[in-house]
C-alpha cells in the first residue's frame, strides 16, 4: 500500500511539474510575438535547468539504487529539454547586455554540473554516499530554483503590479512543490522533501501576492488608454487650431 501510494504521488507530482515546466511558453509566445524579453528575467530558466541536470543525475542508477527514483528521471529530463529551449528563446531575442548576461551564467551553470557529476561517479564508489553527497548539492540547487522567484515578488510589490509573475506558474509551483514534498516524505528521502519545504511556503507567497495586487495591475491599462486617448484628442484640437489659423491667414 506504502509503495502503491508513493507511486500515485510521484505520477501526480510529475504530472504538476509538467504544468509548471511548460507554464513559460506562454511568456515565450509573448517574447516571440514582441521579439523582446522586456522586462522578464533568465536567471529563473538557468537556476532550474541546473536543478534538473541535478536531479536527471540523483534519479539514474549512477547515483540512485537501480530506477528506485524513475519519476525524478523522467521529470526532471523533460525539464533539462524545456528549460534549455527557454534560455535558446531568451537569448535568440534579448539585447546585447542580456546575450552576455546569459553566456556568463550558464558556462559557471554547465562547468558545475559537469564537475559535481564527475565527483559522484568516480569519487565515491557506492550508492549511499553518492546520494549524500549529490543529494547536497541538488538541496542547494533546490533552494535556489524555489528562492529565484524572490526577484519577481520584490518587483510585484514596487510596481503593485503582477504581470511579471502569471497566476499559472505561481499556482503549479505551489502544487509541484506541495506533492514532491510528500512524495519525499513517502520515500523517507529528506533530499527530495527537503527543499519543498522552502518551495511550498514561497509558492503560498507568491499566490498571495497575485490575489493582493492582480487588481491594480488590471487597473493601469485604463489609465494609459485614457492618456493615449487624450494626448490623441490633443493633437486632432492642435491640428484644427493649425488649420483654422492657415485660413485666417
Amino acid at each position: 500500500m506504502g509503495d502503491r501510494l508513493r507511486l500515485g504521488v510521484g505520477i501526480m507530482g510529475n504530472a504538476a511539474s509538467l504544468l509548471l515546466y511548460t507554464a513559460p511558453i506562454l511568456t515565450f509566445i509573448r517574447v516571440i510575438r514582441k521579439r523582446s524579453t522586456e522586462e522578464f528575467s533568465c536567471i529563473p530558466y538557468i537556476v532550474t535547468l541546473l536543478n534538473c541536470l541535478l536531479y536527471t543525475w540523483y534519479g539514474l542508477p549512477v547515483v540512485s539504487y537501480k530506477w528506485e527514483n524513475f519519476p525524478l528521471v523522467t521529470i526532471n529530463g523533460l525539464g533539462i529539454l524545456l528549460e534549455l529551449s527557454f534560455i535558446c528563446l531568451y537569448f535568440r531575442f534579448t539585447d546585447t547586455r542580456g546575450k552576455i548576461k546569459v553566456g556568463a551564467t550558464m558556462i559557471p551553470v554547465l562547468a558545475f554540473f559537469s564537475i559535481m557529476a564527475a565527483i559522484s561517479a568516480f569519487v565515491f564508489h557506492d550508492h549511499h554516499h553518492r546520494k549524500i553527497f549529490l543529494g547536497s548539492v541538488g538541496l542547494v540547487g533546490s533552494v535556489g530554483m524555489y528562492g529565484s522567484p524572490l526577484v519577481v515578488m520584490k518587483q510585484v510589490i514596487q510596481t503593485k503590479s503582477v504581470e511579471f509573475m502569471p497566476f499559472y506558474l505561481s499556482f503549479f509551483s505551489f502544487l509541484a512543490s506541495s506533492l514532491w514534498l510528500a512524495y519525499g516524505l513517502l520515500s523517507h528521502d529528506l533530499f527530495i522533501a527537503s527543499p519543498n519545504f522552502l518551495g511550498t511556503p514561497f509558492g503560498i507567497i507568491q499566490l498571495v501576492l497575485y490575489f493582493k495586487y492582480r487588481k491594480s495591475g488590471l487597473m493601469e491599462e485604463p489609465k494609459k488608454w485614457d492618456v493615449e486617448k487624450n494626448e490623441d484628442r490633443s493633437k486632432q484640437l492642435q491640428h484644427v487650431v493649425n488649420e483654422n489659423t492657415n485660413g485666417k491667414s
